[in-house]
């Protein structure tokens, strides 16, 4: 009997499986223990059929692994992958059961190494071009004489040794000042940063500009000066900043924002700076036309002292020409003096009978007597009015007296009043008992109502 047949026949029928079955379980084994893996390797036997899909295998040195990656997944991967090409894929293990192959089912992929690092360079660059950081009419022109340099870059790198050895031979007055930074690491892009804001906060070391830079390398290498917080403090530095990070083939993003872009840091140094030699050849010549200048200048003074010599005259010659021209001024003095006094005294005389004639004491007097007449009509014209208003009052007084009840009272008659003090026209507005007032010529009589006698009338 076979091991087959001696297996089947003490089981029973029930633990047989199918193929099928059997890859299902396997698969369901895979995808709950690994449903997420990260995975690199090396693509190859890659197809794109038209459903959209992505078969590859992906490969290392030692082994290979089957990966599908359907449709709806591979639309956010950003980029077409190749043969050849090393990728990360982020997944879950599986079987396809139809074929009983072990595959990798992607979610995910992208580059891996310098590939990876290459896309996002381009993705930051195309971003910070949009945004007008890389605009030439934006970057800041050299100094036209540079004094200090601020440096930032690691001290113990070729790179600071390689910048203060050109400016030793170019021109050794320029001032360099180190900011020592990591170049290369995670590190990198805040020392950078911090760095530069650094430089631009210090304003009392003096900076003109700030060179930035390393060594050249490979792409992760110079991966700090790709990264977006660099490139934004370069973009907000107040100070000019020169770019030397690498090699001449070599670009960062540092290169497209900073002002200027050197190829190497020993390029950065010489672009700086001015060579020693050209300012002694334009000192030199300034000092040939300076002595030229200078040995005219001293002929034409000789010339001018040889004049001077042969104009020389003796001292008592030349005191008696000047006693001859004092003499002279002497003369012109008085006459010019004379005829200044008589023309002044002329002219004072006739200002003199002007003023006579303009005398203000005849327009005083006039004035006067015109004062006085006009005085005496007003107080005619007072006293008329005076008398006038006082006849007017004479007469007003007499008419009002005409209708005043007092005139009435000195007749005899009187005027009676109730105690409220209004006047009494009738007899029925008063009762017996009731006080009232009669008002006479010479005084007031107070009484009591004792009968009240209508009129038959």
């Amino acid at each position: 009997m076979s091991f087959f047949e001696e297996t089947s026949a003490s089981r029973p029928p029930r633990d047989v499986i199918s193929v099928t079955s059997l890859n299902r379980m396997a698969r369901s084994l895979l995808e709950n223990h690994f449903p997420n893996v990260i995975v690199e390797g090396e693509i190859s036997n890659l197809s794109m059929p038209g459903s959209g899909h992505w078969y590859l295998t992906l490969k290392d040195e030692g082994s290979q692994i089957r990966c599908a990656m359907f449709r709806n997944r591979n639309m956010s991967a950003g980029f077409r992958p190749r043969d050849g090409m090393q990728v990360i894929v982020r997944g879950r293990l599986s079987i396809y059961e139809g074929r009983g192959d072990y595959q990798l089912i992607a979610d995910a992929i992208e580059e891996a190494g310098d590939g990876a690092l290459r896309r996002r360079f381009e993705m930051l660059k195309q971003k910070l071009a949009a945004e007008g950081l890389f605009a030439e009419e934006r970057k800041r022109a050299m100094p036209e004489h540079v004094r200090h340099i601020g440096v930032i870059t690691s001290p113990t790198g070729a790179v600071i040794r390689d910048i203060v050895s050109v400016l030793r031979r170019r021109f050794p007055a320029i001032r360099i000042t180190l900011i020592p930074v990591v170049v290369q690491g995670n590190e990198a892009p805040a020392a950078i940063v911090k760095a530069i804001a650094t430089a631009n906060r210090r304003t009392d070391l003096g900076f003109d500009v700030l060179i930035v830079g390393r060594g050249g390398g490979s792409l992760e290498d110079l991966q700090a000066f790709n990264e977006e917080s660099v490139a934004r403090a370069i973009h907000g530095s107040a100070l000019p900043v020169v770019s030397a990070v690498g090699h001449e083939s070599d670009f960062t993003i540092a290169d497209f924002v900073a002002d200027l872009r050197a190829p190497t840091p020993s390029a950065a140094a010489e672009l700086l700076s001015p060579d020693q030699n050209e300012y002694l050849q334009i000192f030199s010549g300034y000092d040939l036309i300076f002595g030229k200048l200078i040995r005219d200048r001293l002929r034409q003074v000789n010339q001018q002292l040889v004049w001077l010599v042969k104009q020389l005259k003796h001292p008592g010659r030349r005191l008696q020409e000047h006693a001859q021209t004092l003499d002279i001024l002497e003369g012109r003095l008085l006459r010019a003096t004379r005829h200044h006094l008589t023309h002044t005294a002329h002219r004072l005389q006739s200002l003199h009978n002007r003023l006579l004639l303009q005398s203000p004491r005849d327009v005083v007097k006039q004035f006067g007597m015109r004062q006085d007449a006009l005085l005496h009509r007003l107080q005619q014209a007072l006293r008329r009015n005076l008398s006038d208003r006082q006849n007017h009052l004479v007469a007003l007084a007499r008419n009002l007296d005409s209708v005043s009840p007092l005139s009435t009272l000195r007749r005899g008659y009187s005027i009676t009043f109730d105690e409220q003090g209004q006047v009494l026209r009738d007899a029925a507005l008063v009762a017996p008992g009731q006080p009232i007032s009669t008002r006479l010529n010479a005084g007031t009589v107070r009484s009591i109502v004792t009968e009240v006698v209508s009129d038959p009338n």
